[in-house]
């Protein structure tokens, strides 16, 4: 995240960072010493891996909450939706710095203060938050940027799922890569920072063309602008490059990315060569490139702002995550990617919570195996302990062990009736195996105890609607989007209920409005266009809709509901031939269309 100039004397903590966190934590020797250099160990702050999110726990005014560690964002920030549900009132931000601009767009913000701010041992006082932009992730109330991370050093263990913070002394020529001296370390210049622009930032060099490169565990994934990406001679229409889908962040819209073949990438002493890179379809300033999640898994880092450096070694297995939607996975990786490991030298872990955070780290890097065995551990050293079996749950169908995930579900919600997610997840097996009626069921109970503001209602209106329970579906998109207003997923929102209405061919003048107000918010989305060529297929303007599917095969050439929807139209139309072409084509990719479209009264 970029900040457009957000004046430090706003935020009450900003300059007491230091004093603050080590009056409450206290202060003990750290285990490196070189000559006269003492690293003082501050904080070990347990990190939880939720997909390729790094989380972490916190307290509202004494209510338990988790936030994302985002170190690519010049503040701390929360989402509308969790200011209300946390009861927080929100003032203007004044009109001179009142928008955030994000790689994905801008966001619209206020300010709300948090009376008692807790992390670790810490107690804030008055914590100021920008509420604005998107939910950040399952049960995550935001995030935690720069104004926390950018103060002191920071010690990146994300395969381990710990964040160390270190006060340096006499360290200005030390080595700080003090974890593990058996292997080679890399070492690269951090930019010079300010309060205004405090990212760590380094140079990347892609196909010989340095890259200005943003350290940003808020990204899930690492990227390379288009801008970027064409000045390295990466060009998404050239042959090669592969749609991956839509990338997000805290703005109100998504972009599209490619993964793009790439002769090199270098960074520090780390060379990749005849690789591929994600490419995002954005601008992001003078910044080239945000390093994400997936570097931060597949390499133990340390932040040295005390020196302007950046250490960091390899854990081994893929350097970056390349997945194209939630499908196939290719990944790219140094020239021996050698097994996975943990994270260097650690030390085993002593406790459930340990194995666990392990564990989750190894399922968002795609090792399940390893993950399933240190959550195993976790769940037998802490039997009554329904989060780890939760996770557990999520590395089986990792693994695609469904039946097993299943046993976990259930001993989940048999401790925690009332596990939303788990409920969630549930139902998404049931259908697996072709039961709606549990399904719904478990929606339903997950419906009752979930907050109306919450995040998690978006997925449940497209399992509702995968189970057949159109008016359940539109329901749960309602009360998203009512809470959501400018988050970056909106378009997605109102495209889903949009094809709800579409599927069940009711309220079609309310439909075709929000699949034009969703492609508004993103006008080169096919799945939009393909759901307003339905709309328009049921209210007869068959013109309209064919321009519609043919815009979405522009892009998806192999889409069976576009195909399928342009044959009817052109059926009705009387182009018998090019109509009978469609849908043979539209059949041959998906077989059982033409008896899903037809129970939905879609027929010929």
């Amino acid at each position: 995240m970029v900040s457009r100039g957000w004046p430090q004397a706003v935020f009450g903590i900003a300059g007491h960072w230091v004093p603050a966190l080590a009056a409450a934590v206290g202060l003990s020797s750290a285990s490196h010493a070189d000559g006269a250099c003492v690293l003082t160990r501050i904080a070990d702050l347990p990190v939880t891996l939720d997909g390729l999110r790094a989380t972490i726990p916190a307290k509202i005014n004494g209510d338990e909450s988790v936030f994302t560690v985002d170190s690519g964002a010049f503040y701390s920030m929360m989402s509308r939706a969790q200011a209300t549900e946390h009861h927080l009132s929100l003032f203007t931000a004044p009109p001179f710095f009142a928008e955030v601009e994000g790689f994905t767009g801008g966001a619209d913000v206020s300010i709300a203060t948090v009376k008692q701010f807790t992390l670790g041992k810490a107690v804030y006082p008055n914590v100021d938050f920008m509420i604005g932009g998107s939910e950040t992730g399952q049960d995550v109330v935001g995030i935690l940027g720069q104004n926390f991370l950018g103060k002191l050093d920071v010690e990146y263990d994300l395969a381990n799922g710990a964040m160390r913070v270190f006060h340096p002394t006499g360290c200005g020529g030390s080595v700080l890569a003090y974890w593990d001296k058996s292997q080679p370390y890399s070492l690269l210049d951090i930019a010079p920072t300010n309060e205004l622009a405090p990212f760590a930032m380094v140079t990347a060099i892609v196909n010989g063309v340095s890259m200005r490169a943003i350290l940003d565990t808020g990204a899930e994934v690492s990227f390379l602008t288009l801008e970027a990406a064409k000045r390295a001679g990466l060009d998404p229409r050239r042959g090669g490059a592969v749609p991956a889908g839509q990338t997000g962040g805290i703005g109100s819209k998504s972009v599209a990315s490619w993964i793009i073949p790439v002769a090199s990438f270098k960074i520090g002493d780390e060379e990749i060569r005849n690789t591929h890179l994600r490419v995002a379809d954005t601008t992001a300033f003078d910044r080239d490139m945000l390093i994400g999640m997936d570097f931060f898994l597949s390499h133990h880092i340390y932040v040295a702002k005390s020196q302007g450096k950046l250490y960091f070694t390899y854990n081994g297995g893929p350097v970056f995550n390349l997945t194209v939607g939630r499908q196939a996975q290719a990944s790219s990786s140094p020239a021996a990617q050698g097994a996975p490991k943990a994270g260097d030298t650690a030390a085993e872990p002593s406790d459930a919570a340990g194995f666990a955070r392990r564990g989750a780290a190894f399922a968002a890097r795609g090792y399940f195996e390893h993950a399933i065995a240190d959550l195993s551990r976790a769940c037998a050293l802490a039997l009554a302990e329904p989060g780890y079996l939760y996770q557990r749950a999520l590395a089986y169908i990792g693994a695609r062990q469904l039946s097993l995930a299943m046993d976990d579900l259930n001993q989940t919600l048999k401790l925690d009736p009332g596990d939303i997610h788990a409920l969630v997840v549930r139902a998404q097996l049931h259908l697996s195996g072709h039961d709606k009626a549990h399904a719904i069921a478990d929606l339903d109970a997950a419906d009752r105890v979930a907050p109306k503001e919450a995040d998690v209602r978006l997925e449940m209106g497209s399992v509702y609607e995968a189970a057949d329970d159109l008016p359940a579906a539109v329901a749960q998109a309602d009360l998203w989007i009512r809470a959501h207003p400018d988050d970056g997923k909106l378009a997605q929102a109102l495209n889903a209920r949009c094809w709800a209405r579409a599927l069940e061919g009711q309220e079609l003048d309310h439909a075709l409005a929000d699949c034009n107000a969703a492609l508004g918010r993103d006008p080169k989305n096919a799945d939009i266009r393909d759901s307003r060529g339905l709309v328009r297929l049921r209210l007869g303007d068959l013109d309209r809709s064919i321009l519609d599917y043919d815009e979405a095969l522009k892009i998806h050439p192999k889409s069976a509901w576009s195909l399928y929807g342009r044959g009817l139209d052109e059926l009705r139309k009387g182009d018998k031939a090019a109509g009978e072409t469609d849908i043979a084509a539209a059949t041959a990719l998906s077989p059982h269309l033409p008896e899903e479209a037809k129970a939905h009264g879609i027929a010929p």
